[in-house]
């Protein structure tokens, strides 16, 4: 990711802007704007496209966390970048100072950590891509197992059933390993027999034919 790949960035309580940041000219913030006065106020995640930008928004608790990014920048990109931003505003000025700022009153304080936000998340955008991946990979695994559970509790077996039964395939699975080691051994102990017996054998017919080979010589002496 390039320096450029983000444009502008502001929070705001309701629909004033409390602190902004871009180091670019143009109509980004009155587009933000325009877009900030019809966003819902329920918490939620939005994204607006225009003229090769995103406009993504994190609504929370009354605030409004803003970031226009170049088209090619992943919404989950801007969306981390939103959730930083989010948490330090919080951690600065949750319960106080933000709840009666004046509208960008907290430019001066806040821009520049926008800025440090900023350039953290283009930064580190691979690690964090990569971070995005596992942690749906684990939402996904974890939503089929809680789908399965469901079913299952659905087909008329509850938890404790489940866990019997996981119960007693752990038991049956030490029985098979207890009796495969058992059923090797045996084995093993066959072909020990066999192999001594082949070997006897050998060992008797070499014996007959030294006698027979000794008593042909002494007969012809």
């Amino acid at each position: 990711m390039s320096q450029e790949s983000f444009i502008y960035s502001f929070v705001a309580r309701g629909t004033v802007v409390l602190a902004e940041y871009t180091e670019f000219t143009g109509n980004f913030p009155a587009i933000a704007a325009q877009c900030l006065q019809k966003l819902p106020s329920s918490n939620n995640k939005f994204t607006y496209n225009c003229d090769h930008h995103t406009f993504n928004f994190l609504v929370e608790d009354g605030y409004a966390y803003c970031v226009v990014a170049k088209e090619s920048v992943s919404k989950q990109i801007s969306i981390a970048f939103l959730e930083r931003v989010k948490a330090d505003f919080r951690k600065r000025y949750g319960g106080g100072k933000a709840d009666t700022a004046v509208a960008k009153s907290l430019n001066k304080e806040f821009g520049p950590v926008m800025k440090e936000h900023m350039k953290y998340i283009i930064d580190h955008a691979e690690e964090i891509e990569k971070l995005i991946k596992v942690k749906a990979q684990v939402s996904e695994v974890k939503s089929i197992m809680l789908e399965n559970i469901d079913k299952a509790i659905d087909r008329g077996e509850n938890l404790t059933i489940l866990a019997d039964k996981s119960e007693t395939l752990h038991s049956q699975a030490q029985e098979f390993r207890k009796q495969g080691t058992q059923v090797r051994r045996k084995m093993w102990y066959q072909n020990m027999k066999i192999k001594l017996v082949v070997l006897g054998i050998l060992l008797l017919l070499v014996l007959v034919i030294w006698l027979s080979v000794c008593h042909g010589f002494n007969c012809a002496n």
